[in-house]
């Protein structure tokens, strides 16, 4: 395969970097990869871009001198005055990509009085590396007047987790339930009876409105299913946290 028309997606390398989090060898995650796809033919990388990349990118993090190498970053005066009344707990969203310029798109929303959704700052980013997500990070605060938010909402990526405990270690750091919860059919679908499954966790999550109910709701739902040793469960104790905020 020629050089030119290899190249990782943004959710390959989120999976290299917390595979390397975990202490996970380059070659087992090619493998996952591998078999995830069906064979080495079918994807559009080899093994030594994985190593590459790591090497490159994970190890030793990029260290660019301006902004212009990280992206751009955009909040107008009312996004700063709706922050003084609605900056308590942020939510960081970088769901929706811009596919025909490579940039990753992401947006700070606040919650208002209304239980509405209000636009606290946005981004076009070039990559999701470290550095970047530090840049933005540091950007938005300075904008927002170095008032640091109590609470942060971030989707499972490894990079904007540590930019974020870097830039903001005195705010309390969350996973997104949204983004855990979107993952239940890839996650369980190998299980009999997946869709009593899903549709059980999905009552557990949402319709436990305090942490000992949670708590007992969660562990009976692991004990009725035999779900106890699922490592993907388990590893989201995360679910219990963000439940209490």
């Amino acid at each position: 395969m020629l050089k030119q028309h290899r190249e990782l997606s943004m959710s390959i390398r989120r999976t290299i970097e917390n595979n390397e989090e975990a202490g996970i060898r380059p070659s087992k995650t090619y493998q996952s990869f591998v078999a995830a796809a069906g064979g080495h033919r079918e994807l559009n990388f080899i093994e030594k871009d994985v190593r590459n990349y790591i090497t490159r990118e994970v190890q030793n993090v990029s260290k660019q001198e301006d902004a212009k190498k990280f992206g751009k970053y955009l909040a107008d005066a009312r996004s700063r005055a709706a922050f003084e009344y609605f900056g308590d707990v942020i939510l960081f969203d970088t769901t929706h990509n811009t596919n025909r310029y490579s940039l990753v798109c992401g947006s700070f929303v606040g919650v208002n009085h209304h239980g509405q959704s209000t636009l606290l700052g946005c981004s076009l980013m070039k990559n999701e590396e470290i550095e970047s997500f530090k840049w933005l990070f540091q950007c938005w605060l300075c904008c927002m007047g170095e008032n640091v938010p109590k609470g942060f909402l971030i989707d499972q990526c490894a990079s904007m987790k540590r930019a974020l405990e870097a830039c903001m270690p005195t705010t309390i750091h969350r996973w997104c339930i949204w983004h855990i919860m979107k993952k239940i059919p890839s996650k369980l679908n190998g299980y009999k009876g997946h869709a009593e499954i899903e549709q059980e966790m999905t009552q557990v999550v949402w319709n436990s409105h305090s942490k000992d109910s949670f708590d007992s709701n969660w562990n009976d739902f692991l004990l009725n299913f035999r779900l106890v040793d699922n490592k993907w469960l388990l590893g989201n104790v995360c679910l219990k946290s963000t439940a209490e905020v």
